[in-house]
C-alpha cells in the first residue's frame, strides 16, 4: 500500500488567514477523506502560519529559536484541530508530536507511527522536527523519509503549481507540470527550503505541489499529477 505525507499550511485552516475555520477543518477533512479511500496510508504535516511565523522572530523582538519554539506550539494546535476534524468524518486519526506533551497529545516515534499507519490511522505529524530553525516543510520531508513515504502532497492556497515568476504578478508567468530538485534549486524557484529540498532529493522522494482550494484536488493529484507540479530527481 502507498504512503504518502499530506502538507497543509496552516492558512488552509482559516478563514482569512488567522485563527481557525470550523468550516474550512470541515472542507479539509472531507477531501482527506476522499483520499483515504484510495487504498493509501496517510500522514499528515500542519504548518502554524495562521498562528505565528517562526521567522518573524526581529520584528517581534525576540530571539529566533524561541519563536520557532511558539510555532511549534501552533502546529499542535493545528493539529488536534485537524484530528477532530478527521474524527468527526468517522475515520481514524491520531496525533504524534515531536513536541513531548504528555497530559495533551502522544509523542512522536518512527515505530508508532508506522504502526498506526498499518492499522488504518491518518497519522498527524505535530510539532515541526521538534527543533528550533526548521520550517514544516523540513519536517514533512523528515517524517516521509522515516516512514517510508516516497511522495509529498504539498498543498497550495490558490496556487495550482510550480512557476517561473510569481503568477499574481506576472500573467506570462509559465507553471511547471515537472522539475528536478537541481534545477528547482538552479532557477531559485521558491517550492521549498534547501534543507527540505535536499532530504527528499536525498531519500529519492517525490514533491507534488497543487492547489486544494479546488475541490477534489487531493484526490486527483494522485491519479493525474500534472494539474499540479512534480519535483523529482528525474
Amino acid at each position: 500500500m502507498e504512503r504518502i505525507i499530506l502538507k497543509l499550511s496552516g492558512q488552509a485552516l482559516s478563514d482569512n488567514g488567522t485563527g481557525i475555520s470550523a468550516k474550512k477543518i470541515e472542507a479539509v477533512a472531507k477531501e482527506i477523506k476522499e483520499l483515504a479511500s484510495s487504498n493509501v496510508q496517510i500522514g499528515i504535516v500542519v504548518g502554524a502560519g495562521n498562528m505565528w511565523r517562526g521567522r518573524d522572530a526581529e520584528s517581534n523582538n525576540m530571539e529566533r529559536s524561541l519563536a520557532d519554539s511558539i510555532g511549534m506550539l501552533g502546529t499542535v494546535m493545528n493539529s488536534l484541530a485537524v484530528e477532530n476534524g478527521l474524527r468527526n468524518a468517522s475515520l481514524k486519526a491520531i496525533t504524534l508530536s515531536a513536541v513531548p506533551m504528555p497530559s495533551l497529545v502522544k509523542s512522536y516515534t518512527r515505530n508508532d507511527a508506522v504502526e498506526y499507519l498499518e492499522k488504518g490511522y491518518i497519522v498527524i505529524f505535530a510539532g515541526g522536527t521538534g527543533n528550533p530553525y526548521f520550517s514544516t516543510d523540513t519536517a514533512a520531508a523528515l517524517r516521509a523519509s522515516e516512514i517510508g513515504a516516497k511522495k509529498i502532497l504539498m498543498a497550495k492556497n490558490g496556487t495550482d503549481g510550480v512557476y517561473d515568476s510569481d503568477p499574481r504578478k506576472n500573467p506570462n508567468a509559465k507553471r511547471y507540470t515537472k522539475l528536478t530538485y537541481q534545477q528547482m534549486l538552479n532557477e531559485k524557484l521558491e517550492v521549498m527550503d534547501l534543507t527540505a529540498a535536499s532530504l527528499c532529493s536525498d531519500n529519492d522522494i517525490d514533491t507534488v505541489v497543487f492547489d486544494m482550494n479546488v475541490s477534489g484536488n487531493i484526490k486527483k493529484i494522485m491519479i493525474d499529477p500534472t494539474i499540479g507540479t512534480i519535483v523529482s530527481n528525474k
